[in-house]
């Protein structure tokens, strides 16, 4: 693969993280006792009834998107391990080289279409 192509997603993985991490601090805390967990604060509006239904939906909100930013930093984790470790954009089940275009569309890919495809199948 191009080095140039994979200078420019690692660049994006970066800044794509980067971005992630200011999203999950807006509303969650770092859990000092873990490396990388957050933890949804609770928002408080008052004590009327329905300011603590507010709070509650947006608790509830709040985790979900915590979890789907969470997956999602994982996933780039592992995207900038594979640019380190040199097996970026090479297929983790058949060992063959992920298409560029697939990897421009989901930088996160460790699968190329045709396992990809197998595994949907599958499933």
């Amino acid at each position: 693969m191009d080095k140039k192509v994979i200078e420019k997603i690692k660049k994006d993985l970066l800044a794509s993280k980067k971005q992630l991490s200011e999203d999950l601090k807006s509303f969650t805390k770092k859990d000092e006792h873990t490396k990388d967990e957050h933890h949804t604060k609770f928002p408080d509006y008052g004590d009327k009834s329905d300011e603590s239904v507010q709070e509650i939906d947006e608790y509830t909100t709040n985790l979900a998107t915590e979890k789907v930013l969470e997956s999602a930093l994982r996933d780039i984790d592992n995207a900038l391990a594979r640019i380190t470790k040199g097996t970026y954009g090479i297929c983790k089940y058949c060992k063959k080289e992920i298409g560029e275009k697939r990897l421009m569309a989901r930088p996160v890919a460790n699968t190329c279409i045709a396992c990809k495809t197998k595994l949907q199948k599958m499933a």
